[in-house]
């Protein structure tokens, strides 16, 4: 829809948006914006499941471990902080955005982009030197350790197009954009698929063609969001030559992402810990839970994107003062995220033993997957208030009790459920017990948290 704002200068001109997000019901506008985002969370999913079935189906099951087992998770660790970072700068351009500051908005989004780009290269450094210590950290079995390295190492190539892409998204969905980022991950999902079918099955270059079919589709998308950026007649159009950091607007980006990002690795963190107790039981629970990975990983992006949506959605209402707007969108956010965990949960039930054989044809590790999916896929409902509630705080820019919320209910409880709990009674039902109990206990909290409105005036 097309309307009438002023600039700095108060002279009118037109702004384009994909979203109302300011006015009109607010359950249509939240819908508009979140479909863009679930469709595009389940395109990331199979950018990411595209590795695992093909190096499975093609190399076998060593291969697959490797690809999604210890190395996803500490890919999950780092990539899930500077997600949790970039979301700073969407609650930040988002404000600016829905108070109509053209100036700032612009400043924001060339930190951000800058942000973005050094972020990506220390992590590329990093990345490189400590993936032998963090397979060694997690106690990666000797038959993968050498190809878990080589996957870990090649795929921190990518770094500064994958975290330029993910700040580019969301500096899009911050003004009212959800659909490119969802157009430009379609074309790199085809990319990815293509580039993995020519580097493993033909090329046969195993683990290693997975990887980089990866960093060169992360590549592509990366330039797709610049053009999109550079394109467009607002104030968060991106241009090389304004790229600099903004100190204000930084400090203030990373002040509200920087606890997001902790939040992010907090949760990585306990799944590491539960990761090295699942690599106690062999290659075949290790290649079952790789592989259920690969499901419960849609329904994580799927709740994602009900906190990213109301993020993005509620930080424009908040900075335009339009307070009843925000509940009413967290009210039905919640609605939204229950109903996709209770739809996701059958369908996965029904579906489950026919997805698992797109990963392997080993009957054992099948089983194991199915015993895995029917006990904790009931469960999901209970984390959806996490999601949709520390969305909807993080907006108002109040994101350091999200983090302790978090690092209450979900880390030091889990540590303390694997280190007392498991060890009298060690079986592998005890280990995953460890996620609903810590969901629900933490979203009881932000449910209490959210309810008691001091997040709004913890913001100023």
């Amino acid at each position: 829809m097309s309307t009438i704002i002023r600039d700095s200068h108060n002279r009118k001109r037109p702004r384009v948006t994909s979203v109302s997000i300011t006015e009109g019901p607010v359950w249509k506008g939240l819908l508009a914006f979140f479909f863009p985002i679930l469709l595009g969370t389940f395109f990331q999913q199979l950018y990411n499941t595209t590795d695992a079935v093909i190096v499975g189906r093609f190399v076998g099951k060593e291969a697959l471990a490797a690809v999604g087992g210890g190395t996803a998770v500490y890919v999950n660790l780092l990539v899930g902080f500077f997600v949790g970072l970039a979301s700073g700068a969407t609650v930040v351009i988002a404000q600016l955005y829905g108070a109509r500051d053209q100036r700032e908005t612009s400043r924001a989004v060339h930190t951000a982009a800058a942000l973005a780009l050094l972020a990506g290269a220390v992590m590329t450094a990093a990345g490189q030197a400590a993936s032998p210590f963090a397979m060694r950290a997690i106690g990666t079995p000797d038959e993968l350790f050498q190809a878990s390295v080589i996957y870990l190492r090649i795929f921190f190539c990518g770094m500064i197009p994958m975290f330029f892409y993910n700040m580019g998204a969301g500096i899009l969905r911050a003004a009212g954009d959800s659909k490119s980022p969802f157009y430009i991950l379609i074309a790199g999902c085809i990319s990815n698929i293509i580039l993995d079918l020519l580097f493993v099955a033909v090329l046969r270059m195993e683990v290693a063609g997975a990887a980089w079919a990866t960093v060169c589709s992360q590549a592509l998308s990366a330039v797709l969001i610049f053009i999109v950026l550079h394109r467009v007649k607002d104030s968060y159009r991106l241009t090389i030559r304004e790229l600099r950091l903004t100190p204000h607007l930084l400090r203030k980006i990373i002040g509200i992402g920087f606890p997001a990002g902790i939040q992010s690795v907090l949760y990585t963190v306990s799944n590491l810990i539960i990761q090295t107790h699942i690599n106690a039981f062999g290659t075949d629970t290790i290649a079952a839970w790789a592989a259920f990975g690969r499901m419960d990983a849609i329904f994580w992006m799927t709740s994602s994107s009900f906190g990213v949506a109301l993020t993005s959605f509620c930080g424009q209402n908040y900075g335009a003062k339009l307070y009843d707007r925000l509940r009413r969108a967290a009210n039905d956010g919640i609605k939204m995220a229950a109903g996709a965990a209770i739809v996701l949960t059958l369908l996965f039930y029904v579906t489950g033993i026919y997805i698992y054989k797109l990963f392997t044809s080993d009957t054992q590790v099948i089983a194991i997957g199915m015993q895995i999916l029917c006990f904790l896929a009931p469960f999901w409902i209970t984390y959806e208030p996490i999601e949709v509630y520390s969305g909807v705080i993080r907006s108002s820019g109040a994101s350091l009790v999200p983090m302790i919320i978090t690092s209450t209910g979900v880390c030091m409880l889990r540590l303390l459920w694997l280190f007392i709990a498991v060890p009298l009674h060690p079986t592998m039902r005890m280990v995953l017990a460890c996620y609903p109990v810590t969901w629900t206990v933490t979203s009881t909290m932000f449910i209490i948290y959210y309810l008691s409105g001091k997040w709004s005036n913890a913001a100023h």
